[in-house]
């Protein structure tokens, strides 16, 4: 088999085949940051009917693992090419961004979008609410939240839309309604768009009920076809409102579909595997519960404020802030390792990113996904190795772990916004066993009262 991903160049276009089995032709039509294509993204195919193919993103921290603060940069990048391009305003902070994200630096949150900037920013889940977030921390005075897949027991759900293409589907916002009852714009913040129906859906379900005159989709990939595009604009002519788009990369897609996938390889089944040593770290001090639970009955324990499901405001950024650094100072006093992964699990996304952020060196951050991928050790390919499992927090959900190499990695520090149950867990660390990482430690956001 020829590898995996080998990029070939032409004048304009790029082709990435994905297992000799898909091949994605890429024309890129913007990127103005001049970004190198490779820092952003690998291919993976999709155990998908809908799409059949997958951008592996190695800015997210998904299913990629990355240095956390160049998925910070990252998010700062998009808020300053927001600026730019929608509010015509000379965003100096640009290079040094640029240079953050490229050498992997750290980075401070510092808001620098004025308080004469003052949307209500909306991040998609699950992928999206590390980015959303980020994103809206370089705001004076912004609001924040972010769609959840959670059912609440106490509560129904204020908007509803659906994404098609994805392998969950319903997206719900729980939120105080006054942070929609104005005229402020809007920005949907998401990882990808391909066809941009989601943000569509999104735009449609809030105008009915909310209707203002200005939205902004920003994402770091826009792919939309000519077609997709025409749709926005039909949406502008039937609501009138402006509905603008802010991207990194932006170009077509063209994919075609060579033949039937490889069979799936043999997992290499360790004879004996190694007795973990797990350890909990309690955060829930640091963080503030509030009174809505799950609807499943696996964990009843309570959500926390400070992941924006539920709404944030910029003047509570700081405050944040001050609270992750002293919780990122505990658990760095809890390493003894020179590599470790931090995994974030669910759509608990942003805040073990931030809390990786303060461990110290030789931290790698990734989060568990609900995205089926197609797994395959080819160099270059985006998922190389994986591990499957029932959610620790909704049994009846399939949660995935990607590109874990077998004894990479000195320990981990899974972190979970609700404490699980052990029972609920042991099926991730019987999966977590086969990657040799013997040193776990679970970090829990809050507990059950």
């Amino acid at each position: 088999m020829k590898t995996s991903q080998t990029l070939t160049l032409s004048k304009k276009k790029d082709t990435y085949p994905i297992l000799d089995s898909i091949e994605t032709e890429i024309e890129v039509s913007e990127n103005p940051y001049n970004l190198k294509i490779d820092q952003l993204f690998a291919m993976a195919a999709r155990i998908n009917k809908k799409r059949s193919f997958l951008f592996v993103s190695k800015v997210l921290g998904k299913h990629l693992p990355i240095n956390p603060h160049k998925g910070l940069a990252a998010a700062a990048l998009l808020a300053a090419r927001f600026m730019e391009h929608v509010k015509g305003a000379d965003c100096t902070q640009r290079q040094a961004l640029l240079s953050l994200f490229y050498n992997e630096e750290r980075f401070t949150s510092v808001p620098f979008i004025p308080a004469s900037v003052s949307p209500v920013i909306i991040g998609f889940a699950e992928t999206a609410t590390a980015l959303g977030h980020a994103f809206f921390d370089c705001f004076q005075a912004a609001d924040y939240f972010h769609t959840t897949r959670e059912e609440l027991a106490e509560r129904k759900p204020d908007i509803t839309f659906e994404e098609e293409h994805s392998h969950a589907t319903s997206h719900r916002c729980y939120i105080p309604l006054e942070i929609l009852q104005n005229g402020r714009e809007i920005v949907l913040v998401d990882d990808e768009m391909t066809t941009g129906k989601t943000a569509l859906n999104i735009i449609q379900s809030i105008h009915a009920r909310f209707p203002r005159k200005e939205y902004t989709v920003v994402s770091i990939l826009d792919w939309r076809s000519e077609e997709n595009r025409q749709q926005f604009s039909r949406i502008e002519q039937k609501f009138e409102i402006k509905i603008h788009t802010v991207s990194l990369l932006s170009g077509n897609v063209r994919v075609r579909e060579l033949k039937e996938l490889p069979p799936l390889a043999e997992k290499n089944m360790m004879a004996e595997k190694p007795e973990l040593l797990i350890e909990s770290l309690d955060l829930s001090a640091f963080f503030t519960p509030i009174q809505f639970s799950s609807i499943k009955e696996e964990n009843r324990a309570p959500f926390i404020k400070e992941t924006g499901r539920f709404g944030l405001a910029s003047d509570e950024n700081k405050r944040l802030y001050q609270t992750i650094v002293r919780a990122g100072e505990f658990l760095s006093s809890q390493r003894h390792g020179n590599r470790t992964l931090c995994l974030g699990t669910g759509e608990f996304i942003y805040l073990p990113m931030r809390l990786a952020a303060e461990m110290g060196s030789g931290i790698f951050y990734q989060s568990t996904t609900r995205s089926p991928i197609f797994v395959a050790n080819e160099a270059g390919y985006g998922a190389r190795y994986g591990l499957a499992f029932p959610s620790p927090e909704d049994n009846d959900i399939a949660h995935f772990v990607y590109n874990i190499p077998p004894g990479h990695y000195d320990e981990i520090f899974i972190f979970f916004e609700r404490e699980p149950s052990l029972k609920a867990l042991k099926p991730f660390l019987e999966e977590l066993a086969k990657t040799q990482i013997r040193s776990v430690k679970l970090v829990s956001c809050s507990k059950e009262r």
